[in-house]
């Protein structure tokens, strides 16, 4: 995927897929509590990248699959380096979730 493909639908469509096929998956938006209210992909987690350290206690188990989402793909990146940097071992940035595409991809 180029640079630019984080930030296309389609590139959400494959993730949330992916997401919605892995036994165990966390699909965590990393987006302000204020974004999330706004509108978010049924089944996903909240946990805003300026709380990103509350998920040892919200997701305790290092080898649970995160797939992990913003807005524009910038903060799901940080947050996807910091969550490798704690350890946990199976972690994708899905990129970002424009609010037009919410629609599409909530169900």
């Amino acid at each position: 995927m180029g640079w630019f493909g984080l930030f296309t639908k389609s590139g959400m469509d494959e993730g949330v897929a992916e997401y919605r096929q892995t036994s165990g998956a966390v699909l965590l938006d990393v987006r302000t509590r204020e974004e999330y209210a706004d509108g978010h992909i049924d089944g996903s987690r909240n946990l805003p990248l300026d709380e990103i350290d509350a998920v040892l206690q919200a997701i305790p188990n290092r080898d649970t699959p995160l797939f992990v989402h913003c807005r524009s793909g910038a903060r799901s990146g940080q947050a996807a380096a910091y969550l490798k940097k704690m350890g946990y071992r199976n972690v994708r940035n899905i990129g970002g979730i424009l609010r037009d595409a919410l629609s599409t991809l909530t169900e």
